[in-house]
């Protein structure tokens, strides 16, 4: 049995046809966070070539560019860790990132105790509480 003939032609149109046709990317939900992206990923396949996984997310609202996201999240899809985060890890971090607002606003508040910025290298508040040299008391 001889096998048909290959023509150069036939696999350029054939190839050129398959190009155009959607492509269907069919990658496994892995989670979601409280932004509500969407995070997917395709495994990798040594046998056919393909070293890395594939790593995407949906975004809510598709047509808002300033998306937002959690930093573990951002960790596991650009690579920098193997497994996606747990939603305990996520929920962790989202409350020491509230409270950490929540103390801020505090500081900001004991602000009006603040002396002004001086100019030039001192760019740091002087604060009455807290010593500018160690071993100095703070002089206005």
């Amino acid at each position: 049995m001889s096998q048909p003939s290959r023509s150069i032609w036939a696999m350029i149109i054939r190839n050129f046809l398959n190009s155009l046709k959607p492509r269907q990317f069919q990658g496994t939900l892995m989670g979601s966070d409280y932004f509500g992206n969407k995070y997917y990923e395709i495994p990798p396949n040594p046998s056919v070539g393909k070293r890395k996984a594939s790593r995407w997310f949906d975004p809510p609202k598709k047509d808002d560019f300033m998306q937002e996201m959690p930093a573990e999240w951002e960790a596991w899809l650009r690579g920098r860790r193997k497994e996606p985060p747990s939603e305990e890890e996520v929920m962790k971090n989202l409350a020491i990132m509230q409270m950490k607002k929540k103390n801020s606003v505090e500081v900001d508040a004991k602000a009006g105790k603040m002396t002004p910025m001086a100019k030039g290298y001192e760019t740091f508040p002087k604060r009455p509480e807290y010593e500018s040299i160690p071993g100095e008391k703070y002089d206005k």
